[in-house]
């Protein structure tokens, strides 16, 4: 299918410097994913301040009720935007048309669909999720304004996806740094200005996300752009429908491994730390978030590289595009390592001033990053496989961390420490460990494979 999509440039990807190549393709993704896990911090750092450590508590416990709503708009997005960029390529715009309207379509139904079942079962989810009595109102004010505009996020970021798959990836990372801009403005005027709490957050978050929104549309309201609204889209098709979640489930699966994965591990908080435990894992969860986002755009800008070099049969490029992520990866994460290891009071204070979090969360951070800088590699080496069309590998890399390790560990380690909230926290760097050797082993498996071609 590679003759079919839209054009790169391919003696660029075949012969310029791999390290001027990576920081060409790898920076606009390192901003629009830092920018956006932005979105996570900012709201944590404003209500940890301006609504206690019982807040934060709620919007960890919060935080993977968020994330199957953003699931289900990746199961969108994703498959939409591949085909999408596939159409362009053969030139067939008016079926590349139909998937944006599709795209639309599509997401308003599964927003509806979440939000009504989120908010029937709203609180029977959140106690599942790991909320207690104290906290069970903080997570559900913001996750009632969160659902009830789950519609119009579900559409800003399948938009934003047609954005990138159209040739605008300047335009889809701008629109990512607006929202998060309005979104860092207007939290202290709704939490603080205008005493609202919680549900200030939220309310905050959904206007960012539908004033980007709005701007987005004039983008494709526009008809000079290749494909734009315009009347005889705007009904589901069943072959594009099938096709594009097909092409979807694989990270709508991931994700949803991931959210199951918090759930245990919230439970596991709740049931031997408390509520206070819970505020912590989400304070350090955000921290490290941040950092992993910025890997996450080096390995954005890595794909096209290993994946063009690997067709090319340029193998030495390929494997020194990996290298060179892998230790820029390295060194990020490093950055994780150094700040958690010997500065952690710092980094918690960006959260809260509550004296009790503050003291608990210090001793964890210390756990949970000293593994960090093996999960660079970790997450570099899944990419790579994705990179080359080994789909399969990348999905069990990122499966042995979340389910063959982490939620074992997570049950069992409590059993082997006089506090068993250690051994919750252990299980973290365990399984990060663990993880990155079997990525090591199946990188060097993989590598030996390109020196013998």
């Amino acid at each position: 299918m590679a003759k079919h999509r839209a054009p790169l440039k391919a003696d660029e990807l075949g012969t310029d410097s791999i390290r001027s190549l990576l920081i060409k393709y790898a920076l606009p993704g390192i901003i629009a994913m830092t920018a956006s896990s932005l979105y996570n911090m900012v709201d944590s750092i404003f209500i940890g301040h301006g609504c206690g450590a019982l807040a934060l508590s709620g919007l960890t416990v919060a935080k993977p009720f968020m994330d199957i709503c953003v699931a289900f708009g990746t199961l969108v997005g994703v498959g939409a935007s591949t085909l999408v960029a596939i159409k362009l390529g053969e030139k067939d715009y008016n079926t590349a048309g139909r998937i944006l309207g599709n795209v639309v379509l599509l997401n308003a139904i599964l927003g509806v669909a979440v939000m009504v079942v989120g908010l029937i079962w709203m609180d029977s989810i959140l106690y599942a999720f790991g909320a207690s009595g104290a906290t069970i109102t903080y997570a559900r004010e913001y996750m009632e304004i969160i659902l009830i505009g789950n519609v119009l996020t579900h559409i800003y970021f399948g938009l934003n996806s047609m954005l990138r798959s159209m040739g605008h990836p300047r335009t889809s990372m701008v629109a990512t740094i607006v929202a998060v801009f309005i979104n860092i403005v207007l939290d202290p005027i709704f939490i603080f200005g205008l005493d609202m709490g919680v549900r200030g957050a939220a309310i905050a978050t959904l206007i960012s996300q539908a004033l980007a929104t709005l701007w987005q549309m004039t983008i494709f309201l526009n008809p000079k752009e290749i494909i734009h609204f315009h009347r005889g889209i705007w009904r589901l098709d069943a072959a594009i429908t099938k096709r594009s979640l097909s092409i979807g489930l694989s990270p709508f699966l991931m994700n949803i491994a991931h959210c199951f994965v918090i759930i245990i591990l919230n439970n596991q908080f709740k049931a031997f730390g408390g509520d206070m435990a819970l505020a912590s894992y989400g304070v350090i969860n955000r921290f490290v978030f941040v950092f992993a986002m910025i890997v996450m755009g080096l390995n954005q800008g890595m794909q096209p590289i290993v994946g063009y070099n690997y067709g090319a049969r340029q193998y030495d490029r390929m494997l020194r595009a990996f290298e060179l992520t892998a230790i820029c990866a390295t060194m990020v994460m490093g950055c994780v390592f150094v700040l958690g290891e010997f500065v952690p009071r710092w980094m918690v204070l960006l959260f809260t001033h509550d004296t009790d979090l503050l003291t608990q969360t210090i001793s964890p951070m210390r756990i949970v990053v000293s593994s960090m800088l093996l999960v660079g590699f970790q997450m570099v080496a899944g990419n790579f496989f994705t990179s080359i069309g080994m789909a399969g590998k990348s999905i069990f890399l990122s499966l042995t961390r979340q389910v063959l390790f982490l939620i074992p560990l997570a049950l069992l380690l409590p059993m082997l420490f006089d506090a068993p909230i250690q051994g919750v926290w252990w299980s973290i760097p365990v399984s990060d460990t663990l993880s990155a050797l079997v990525a090591a082993a199946m990188i060097f498996v993989q590598v030996r494979k390109f020196h013998l071609r």
